[in-house]
């Protein structure tokens, strides 16, 4: 990618929301998925856009944060000392390298294209532990003179089966593994979970919902008999030591944006932070253990709070078609199969230190608790109190810019999903009932329903 490009955009972005996009007028209320600071636009840069009503005090902030997300880190030593540091081991060298433009990463489709934005998490036990020679997540690239741990390796089985009027699909069934393992072979009960990067925008105004908003959704006994049972997952605040709602992450294992960016630069890009402060060398990696660093921390905690404030004042793209007749449909068959009830409409913000996050009617389709989504999905992973099987609902708004903003449509936690037909298919579990109205509806009342999610 063309990083001056990007962070060109980013701050061009920056001044258009101030302008109120680029769309003119909004909708009206409906349209205005991020609540007050949704912004009109539908351009590849409609995730990298600060709130509309972002102060101008404010942007110098932004546009800091939005340099050191997209920026490639460098090795250490390097005369570009505030940004030196990369890996040793890593499996990018920007947050943009995976979160294009602020947006989703993809799988690789084939065996010449490169993961962008694609990792596997490895564990073994219950709860789960880093293996010995290999920490935590796979760490796919290296500095000169540092051994990359391996490479990941892709197979794909096809599985086919039939909507209720006789018209056929397929969907491909991936297999993870590591090949060229510079460490040795992988212990026996190793857990592979793969994660793809998720779009970052929205993430201020979901740490906003009050604890009690999301917890008040919980029904892990499923005491009112609809099969839906979602429960909140608890982890650990890393700042308090102390438990906490989580909130991010695919199985809701992450409770802050800044504890989420902090972990990112750690596991990802081998960046050290006031939060988290080793580098990532699991034991018997010398030559990582060896490298030279950028300082302690690679990172200080005034830079991680200009990303952590850019993040988290990222805007929310505008619903588009609003009152067509094909998405107003679509979204009636989005209540009336159930999908409703775990990608909940509407949620609304509490307090917040940032103005524009406070008190807001948001639209992001979430509940952000976890659901069992059945063994199809299952990866065989805990993650604190989540299983294997739970995954947290994903926020839906702006799934139907990804085409535009990341130039692919690939969904679910993984990318499997090579549309958003196919990642419906793919529910199982308690979203199971769900999954089956789609499969047996009309083929036009199917279109209307992805009409209306391509609208989000």
């Amino acid at each position: 990618m063309v990083l001056g490009l990007v962070l060109a955009g980013g701050l061009l972005a920056a001044l258009a929301a101030g302008c109120g996009g680029a769309g003119g007028e909004l909708a009206g209320d409906r349209a205005r998925s991020g609540g007050a600071g949704t912004v009109d636009d539908a351009t590849g840069f409609a995730f990298a856009l600060a709130l509309k009503t972002l102060p101008r005090k404010d942007r110098r902030a932004f546009a800091v944060g939005n340099s050191f997300f997209n920026r490639n880190w460098v090795r250490a030593p390097a005369s570009t000392t505030v940004r030196d540091g990369l890996g040793p081991t890593f499996n990018a060298q920007s947050c943009s390298s995976c979160h294009l433009h602020d947006g989703r990463g993809r799988p690789p489709t084939g065996a010449r294209d490169a993961e962008r934005g694609l990792l596997l998490r490895l564990s073994v036990g219950d709860p789960p532990r880093p293996l010995r020679l290999y920490g935590s997540q796979l760490q796919d690239r290296a500095i000169a003179g540092v051994a990359a741990e391996g490479r990941i390796a892709i197979t794909r089985t096809p599985r086919r089966g039939r909507y209720g009027d006789g018209t056929p699909y397929e969907l491909l069934v991936p297999r993870y593994a590591v090949a060229d393992r510079a460490f040795g072979p992988l212990p026996e009960d190793v857990q592979i979970s793969p994660r793809v990067a998720p779009g970052v925008f929205g993430v201020g105004l979901l740490e906003a919902v009050p604890e009690r908003a999301i917890v008040g959704h919980a029904d892990p006994a499923d005491e009112d008999g609809d099969g839906i049972s979602g429960r909140p997952n608890r982890v650990t605040d890393v700042r308090t030591r102390t438990a906490a709602l989580g909130r991010f992450g695919w199985k809701a294992n992450v409770p802050t944006v800044e504890q989420q960016n902090a972990s990112a630069f750690s596991g990802d890009l081998g960046i050290t932070s006031p939060v988290f402060r080793d580098e990532n060398c699991p034991r018997g990696q010398r030559a990582c253990a060896r490298a030279k660093t950028g300082g302690r921390p690679e990172i200080d905690a005034r830079k991680l709070a200009r990303v952590t404030f850019y993040t988290r004042t990222l805007a929310v793209p505008a619903r588009r078609d609003v009152g067509a007749r094909a998405t107003d449909a679509g979204e009636r068959h989005f209540a009336r199969l159930g999908c409703a009830t775990c990608h909940r409409p509407e949620l609304r913000t509490g307090d917040s230190d940032v103005a524009g996050l406070s008190d807001q009617l948001i639209r992001p389709y979430t509940d952000l608790l976890l659901h069992d989504m059945g063994p199809a999905l299952e990866d065989g992973r805990p993650d604190a109190l989540a299983s294997g099987s739970e995954w947290r609902t994903a926020p839906l708004w702006g799934i139907g810019l990804v085409s535009v903003v990341n130039r692919h449509t690939r969904f679910l936690h993984d990318g499997r999903a090579r549309n958003l037909a196919e990642a419906i298919l793919w529910h199982g579990g308690e979203a199971h009932r769900a999954r089956e109205r789609f499969r047996t509806l009309p083929a036009r009342e199917r279109r209307e329903l992805v009409a209306f999610l391509e609208s989000l």
